[in-house]
């Protein structure tokens, strides 16, 4: 008997999920084709959907371990698609919105079309890789490519903004695309349920301005401060941009802004 759903990855993403979803996880290392082929003839899954990934710390420790970004961002989304395909299940792969330049002057979100043009970092060009590799496949099979875009989660976590921003004590006042956990994970069961294919941002509606979840922060906890620093004086390589969700919202899924959720994601977190 075929299970629903195979998730590959037991990282933030991957454990989030699962935790929702309560399917099958597999934390089987992916050195080739068969190590995929093996896990999917154990667990014989309708959908596998890919939380494999890398970033390190943060983005930066991409440029120090190549080998290990280029196999967990590129190939072993290549080698899960194949293993998708031959399997007859559905595909889908977890990739990222930090793949573009954006113009805040022009300020036009960013539609699944356009092309992804941000070549700075190595994490993102590992990103790109993999979508340009799997989106003539999705022409054909059932493969869909969903892009969250620093995720905030409603408890505590090292890889979540909020617990981040709380740590360093710090915040950019640049507005950018924002994922939204909980509903990000809504937003994969919708897609997923009216069998999706192509490339879908899934980021929340508008962009948050650190400062204005902080500031949410400091209601719950008076003691905390923080301070402003410009972008540029943090020396670091990143890209700041804001996403298109009318594709999103055309599926028939309802986005909410992401400053509708952040009394509910400060007011969770806080009781954790």
């Amino acid at each position: 008997m075929r299970k629903e759903i195979l998730i590959f990855g037991k990282g933030f993403m991957g454990s989030r999920i699962q935790e929702e979803l309560g399917c099958a996880v597999s934390e089987k290392r992916i050195k080739c084709l068969k190590d995929a082929l093996d896990e999917v003839r154990i667990h014989r899954p309708a959908v596998i959907i890919n939380c494999i990934g890398y970033t390190g710390g943060n983005v930066d420790d991409c440029e120090k371990s190549k080998d290990l970004t280029l196999s967990a961002n590129a190939f072993v989304p290549l080698v899960l698609a194949e293993a998708a395909v031959r399997s007859n299940a559905r595909f889908v792969h977890l990739s990222s919105g930090c793949i573009y330049n954006f113009d805040y002057k022009r300020a036009v979100p960013i539609t699944e079309e356009r092309t992804p043009d941000f070549f700075d970092l190595f994490y993102s060009r590992s990103k790109i890789y993999a979508e340009q590799a799997l989106l003539p496949l999705a022409k054909k099979y059932p493969v869909l490519i969903v892009r969250p875009r620093i995720p905030l989660d409603d408890r505590p976590h090292p890889k979540n903004l909020l617990t981040k921003l709380i740590r360093y004590g710090l915040a950019i006042d640049v507005a950018n695309s924002i994922t939204y956990l909980p509903d990000f994970i809504k937003a994969l069961k919708h897609l997923i349920k009216i069998k999706a294919t192509g490339i879908y941002n899934t980021v929340n509606v508008g962009a948050l301005r650190y400062p204005e979840l902080l500031d949410i922060y400091q209601k719950f906890n008076p003691d905390f401060k923080y301070k402003l620093v410009s972008f540029k004086a943090l020396n670091l390589v990143r890209t700041n941009l804001i996403l298109s969700t009318r594709k999103l919202t055309k599926s028939g899924f309802k986005v909410r802004d992401i400053h509708e959720v952040l009394e509910e994601c400060v007011e969770k977190y806080t009781q954790y």
